[in-house]
Parts: C-alpha cells; sequence; structure tokens
C-alpha cells in the first residue's frame, strides 16, 4: 500500500483545487494512518479528509487499478 498526504503550504495550510470529474480515471479507496489517540465516540465520517494527516492508497482494490499502475 501506498501512504500518500495532502499537499501543505509553509504556514500548514491544505492546498485546495477544483478537479473536474472527467480528469478522473478510476475512484479510490483511502484507509486513514491512525495515531496513538482514540477517535471521539461522536466522530462523523464526513469529517474525515480533514482529522487525519495520512491516508494508505491500495493498488490492489481491484483488477483495474492494478493493471493500471503496473
Amino acid at each position: 500500500m501506498w501512504k500518500i498526504k495532502p499537499d501543505t503550504y509553509r504556514n500548514g495550510a491544505h492546498i485546495a483545487t477544483v478537479l473536474h470529474l472527467d480528469t478522473f480515471l478510476r475512484g479510490g479507496h483511502l484507509q486513514p494512518v491512525f495515531g496513538r489517540d482514540f477517535l471521539p465516540f461522536d466522530f462523523h465520517f464526513s469529517y474525515s479528509l480533514d482529522a487525519f494527516e495520512a491516508y494508505y492508497v491500495s493498488k490492489y482494490a481491484d483488477h483495474h487499478s492494478h493493471e493500471i499502475c503496473f
């Protein structure tokens, strides 16, 4: 699995941009890299992209992504 993290500016702010849907080749599965702390009981999944600093992406998520990567 590959470990990825969002690009940031020098002050730590995330770089944000708009991507058109026709530029995506395939969807991917992001799995967060958990730290030592527990998530709050009332944590909502919609905050996942902002709550974690890095993610794992599996190149074997399906047979199409494996063919594209290699």
